[in-house]
C-alpha cells in the first residue's frame, strides 16, 4: 500500500470466487503489509477471504458474520474474540445492491441484514453502532476500519464513506484508501446516455484507536456534532442574508429561512430561536446596527 488508490483487476485464490460483493484478496494483503497486525478481525467475514490472507501471511485471524450466528449491531466483537486486536477491518453491504439473508445464504430475511436496511439513514446509524463496536475491539494505538462505496439511484447520489467519516471521532481518521472496483455486475449493463460518471471504486477507510475513556469519546463525538450542526446554521444564515442583499429585518429572515430550508426544518417549532441564537452568539459575521435589523458583518 505504497499510495493512496489501489487497484487489483483478479480477486486471487482466497475466498469463494461465488460469494457476490467479495474484496480481492490482494486488497487484504496489501493493508496487512503495510499494517502488520498481529491479531486481524473481521466481522462480516462472507466467504474467508480476509481470513484467509491472513491466516496464510502468519496473522492471527478472526472471522465472524450474520450469516455464521454473530451480528455486528447486538454482539459484541471483544466479548466474541476474547482480547484486543491490532486490526478489526469490516467490509459491509450497503445500499441493498447486493441482498444478502434470504438471497445469498439462508431462506429469510434477517431483521439485522445491513443489506436490508429500510432507507441510508437506517443503515448509516446501525453503521455507526458497527464501527464502535469494532472501535471497543480494538487496541489503543490499533487501528480499525471499512471498505464501502457509494451509490446512485433514482437520481439520488448516497456517499456512505462521507456519513461515516462524519460520524466518527475526528481525531482517528487515519486514511482514506481508494480502491478500484472491478468485474462488477454492473459492468455488463448498458445505461444509455448518463450525464455523471459511473461509479467504480470503493473506499478503505482507516481509523487509529486513541486511548480515551468512552465518556470523554461520547462528549467528543456530541461535541462534533453539535459543532456542525452550529456551523450549518450559520451558513444557512449568512446565504439567506446575501440573497437579500446583505440585510434584512427578522421578520423577513424568518420567513426566508422557512421558505428555503428543508421541510423537516420548517415543521421544527424552535427554528427560529436558533436563528436568533446563531445570529446573536456569531459577531465576526453577522451584525445590528437597528433593532429587528440584522446585515453580515
Amino acid at each position: 500500500m505504497k499510495s493512496s488508490v489501489m487497484s487489483f483487476p483478479n480477486r486471487g485464490k482466497w475466498g469463494n470466487s461465488n460469494w457476490r460483493g467479495n474484496a480481492s484478496g490482494h486488497v487484504y494483503k496489501d493493508i496487512f503489509e503495510q499494517i502488520k497486525p498481529q491479531v486481524f478481525v473481521d466481522p462480516m467475514v462472507g466467504s474467508g477471504t480476509s481470513v484467509e490472507v491472513a491466516q496464510e501471511m502468519g496473522i492471527e485471524a478472526h472471522g465472524l458474520d450474520l450469516h455464521q450466528g454473530f451480528n455486528a449491531i447486538r454482539h459484541s466483537i471483544l466479548e466474541k474474540v476474547g482480547k484486543e486486536s491490532c486490526l478489526v477491518l469490516s467490509h459491509p453491504p450497503y445500499g441493498g445492491m447486493i441482498v444478502y439473508s434470504g438471497n445469498v445464504w439462508g431462506c429469510e430475511a434477517h431483521p439485522d441484514d445491513l443489506s436490508r436496511c429500510i432507507d441510508d439513514n437506517d443503515f448509516h446509524e446501525k453503521m455507526q453502532l458497527v464501527m464502535l463496536n469494532q472501535r471497543t475491539a480494538t487496541r489503543p494505538g490499533g487501528y480499525y476500519g471499512t471498505i464501502i462505496g457509494d451509490w446512485r439511484r433514482g437520481g439520488v447520489y448516497t456517499s456512505y464513506q462521507a456519513e461515516i467519516i462524519a460520524r466518527l471521532p475526528r481525531d482517528e481518521l487515519a486514511s482514506v484508501i481508494i480502491k478500484t472496483q472491478h468485474n462488477c455486475v454492473s459492468d455488463a449493463r448498458s445505461y444509455g446516455h448518463m450525464a455523471l460518471p459511473r461509479i467504480m471504486h470503493e473506499y478503505v477507510l482507516i481509523f487509529q484507536k486513541k486511548a480515551k475513556p468512552v465518556l470523554v469519546l461520547l462528549k467528543q463525538m456530541a461535541c462534533e456534532q453539535q459543532a456542525r450542526l452550529n456551523g450549518t446554521w450559520k451558513t444557512i444564515l449568512q446565504n439567506v442574508l446575501m440573497m437579500m442583499g446583505g440585510k434584512a429585518e427578522m421578520k423577513s429572515i424568518y420567513e426566508k429561512v422557512a421558505e428555503n430550508a428543508p421541510e423537516r426544518l420548517s415543521l421544527n417549532v424552535h427554528w427560529r430561536e436558533k436563528v436568533r441564537q446563531t445570529l446573536n452568539s456569531n459577531p465576526k459575521f453577522f451584525a445590528s446596527d437597528e433593532r429587528g435589523i440584522w446585515c453580515l458583518a
